[in-house]
């Protein structure tokens, strides 16, 4: 594959990206129903959890095997989240407990 079949391709897709998304945009918000807009809200909450489980179950950074570390950060991500409300909290939290117990624990 050329280089410029390689760029028409990319430029292609971003742009057939942007113009589905921002149909959406478009649309004024009570164009939708108010069951789908309270379904849309839970998407992060929805999508998240399946981006980072497998980084806290089978990570790569241990050739897949489970450790403490990562599920001690796991779980104290989800309590500050929780505890504070907070998703900056949460993440800071998640990090500080990450980085200490794989500094503590080596």
């Amino acid at each position: 594959m050329s280089d410029l079949t390689l760029w028409t391709v990319i430029l292609g897709l971003g742009v057939g990206t942007f113009l589905f998304r921002f149909s959406f945009l478009a649309l004024r918000a009570d164009a939708f129903p108010e069951w789908a807009l309270r379904l849309l809200r839970y998407t992060p909450v929805a999508v998240l959890p399946g981006l980072i489980a497998p980084m806290v179950i089978w990570p790569q950074a241990t050739g897949g095997e489970t450790d403490p570390a990562r599920l001690a950060a796991a779980v104290a991500t989800a309590v500050v989240g929780l505890w504070t409300r907070s998703v900056l909290w949460g993440i800071l939290g998640g990090g500080i407990t990450l980085y200490t117990l794989l500094w503590a624990l080596q």
